[in-house]
């Protein structure tokens, strides 16, 4: 394997097959010490929660599998805390794309002033962001991808219908054993011209709560796995 890229949680190789190999690790984002999925750089880590994100990730892509969306994962080796993907081009240098059904975290402290920690975001609300540390993950709208030329409003429109999809999809999952999916967030990229889901599906990138306590990576990775 040669490696093609060290991320904050990931690291990302390319296999003599043609496919990308991800191995997990123990870093989370958060500042402090303290776990953040809305953080942009590495704040704590954890031992085994690699190989738990792993398992998550698993999981809920063969979910997806069975509902008929189309992502990149191609199977998994537990043990070694490694997935194989298909690859796919990233959009620009990297996009996140967020699906909030609460009010909180960066949404409140932009949007503080408008609306209450804790509102409920009818419909769920996706936006964008480009991955860039350095100017804090800017916003990007529709409009604003499609004048860059990073992607077309069609594939956006493909993109955002499928993350809408997808969340239903983990939140309605978890609401079966007590939790509540407050955000989530996703990356997406294209294969063959396809948008397609690709980099993971973890309790990392997520932010749950039960009877009103948001629930550590650890523990919900627990939840979701040992029921």
């Amino acid at each position: 394997m040669k490696k093609v890229y060290e991320g904050k949680t990931k690291d990302v190789y390319s296999l003599d097959n043609g496919n990308v190999m991800l191995k997990f690790k123990d870093d989370c984002t958060g500042k402090d010490g303290v776990f953040d999925p809305g953080e942009n750089t590495v704040g704590l880590t954890i031992e085994g929660i690699g190989k738990a994100n792993l398992r998550v990730s698993s999981y809920y892509f063969d979910l997806l599998k069975d509902a008929g969306i189309k992502t990149h994962f191609v199977a998994a080796n537990i043990d070694e805390a490694t997935m194989e993907v298909l690859p796919a081009t990233v959009f620009g240098h990297g996009l996140e794309v967020i699906c909030r059904l609460v009010a909180t975290g960066s949404f409140i402290r932009r949007y503080g002033e408008y609306i209450a920690d804790g509102t409920v975001l009818d419909g769920g609300y996706v936006e964008c962001t480009f991955k860039n540390d350095a100017l804090g993950d800017p916003l990007v709208t529709m409009e604003g991808l499609a004048a860059l030329g990073v992607m077309t409003p069609e594939m956006f429109n493909s993109m955002k219908e499928q993350t809408l999809k997808i969340t239903k999809i983990v939140a309605d999952d978890l609401k079966t054993i007590g939790l509540d999916l407050w955000d989530i967030k996703f990356e997406f990229g294209y294969n063959n011209g396809e948008v397609i889901l690709i980099d993971e599906i973890a309790s990392g990138n997520m932010r749950v709560y039960k009877d009103g306590k948001i629930v550590d990576p650890v523990e919900l990775t627990k939840l979701i796995l040992d029921r």
